[in-house]
């Protein structure tokens, strides 16, 4: 009973957040139609804005799995939104300018392996520094006195550049939602049934006997900071297009979401142990509570209670996995 509870806990309070924000008055301020947090335009809604976070969950939770961390995710989001605008907004077609887009996101997350792999620098203090680096970059592509690169002058937006991220739905649910579920499948398998993921975790768990067990721990580390930084890139692919524009401050924040999340779905933070699943649910819990909370509590309260529904969550996984172990 114990190891079941530990394996779907998190499920159990994403479904207590849709029933708590269902039965709560939402009307507030007019954000959901007729006050019914489960009305149809509104999960459709919530699922577009969860979308960057849900596509770098499973990314950044097998990361975290090998014991290391990468601080800047939300500035390199930022950045190849801005590049993704920038390459729209002058006539390069969808497809061409999204592939360019996650080739950058694979520089992106090279220069971070390098930091960290080759020149062994603390992975806290290496990603802070191009978290830096990044944000600067993403700032310097924005013309002085423009906010973000988007439709004005001579410039205009193409009738496409908004689809991906807002108008285009498959089955009635968002595009972009599909295709963090799609990055999200791709990573379970890869944690499941490939040598990557019981790498990664043999990494995080105990590196030294990793490396002596024969594992190339360095290549392993390098390869996870490159597909993170590839789902930072596909991120800020889909917060451009939601947002219409180009903003080099749109991923600020991320890389605390993308930490949260990931503990909250019961990965360590020392490495060793997660499960990108749970992380996926994290995400959307987090969402949906931080949607939800815009008609219930005021701002100011709203960031303790995420951290107070995270405190319960991660002390009953807490709980739960102390029992088991005692068992």
């Amino acid at each position: 009973m114990a190891a079941f509870l530990r394996d779907y806990y998190i499920y159990f309070v994403l479904l207590g957040v849709v029933v708590v924000l269902s039965v709560a008055n939402l009307d507030q301020f007019g954000l959901f139609e007729r006050g019914n947090f489960l009305n149809e335009n509104n999960i459709v809604n919530i699922l577009r804005v969860s979308a960057p976070l849900l596509t770098l969950a499973g990314a950044f939770t097998l990361l975290m799995v090998s014991g290391y961390i990468d601080l800047s995710v939300g500035s390199a989001m930022s950045l190849a939104a801005v590049v993704y605008a920038l390459l729209a907004i002058n006539g390069v077609p969808f497809l061409p300018a999204v592939a360019l887009t996650l080739v950058l996101g694979v520089g992106l997350g090279a220069i971070n392996g390098v930091l960290v792999v080759r020149w062994r620098i603390t992975p806290v203090i290496a990603t802070l520094i191009t978290l830096s680096l990044y944000k600067g970059a993403a700032l310097l592509l924005v013309a002085d006195g423009v906010s973000a690169i988007k439709s004005g002058g001579d410039l205009q937006m193409p009738d496409w550049f908004n689809t991906y991220g807002r108008e285009a739905v498959l089955l009635g649910l968002p595009m972009a939602f599909w295709v963090a579920v799609a990055v999200t499948l791709v990573l379970v398998v890869a944690q499941n049934r490939t040598l990557l993921g019981k790498y990664a975790a043999a990494t995080g768990g105990n590196a030294t006997a990793a490396q002596l067990s024969g594992i190339a721990t360095r290549k392993v580390v390098f390869l996870l900071y490159v597909i993170v930084g590839v789902c930072a890139a596909l991120a800020g692919v889909a917060r451009s297009s939601f947002m219409s524009l180009g903003d080099p401050l749109s991923g600020d924040g991320m890389e605390l979401s993308a930490i949260l999340v990931v503990l909250l779905g019961g990965t360590a933070f020392s490495g060793g142990e997660g499960r990108v699943m749970r992380s996926f649910i994290g995400a959307l819990i987090i969402m949906a509570l931080t949607v939800g909370m815009l008609t219930l509590v005021p701002a100011y309260f709203q960031t303790l209670v995420v951290g107070a529904a995270l405190l319960a969550a991660a002390a009953s996984n807490h709980l739960i996995s102390r029992k088991e172990a005692a068992a």
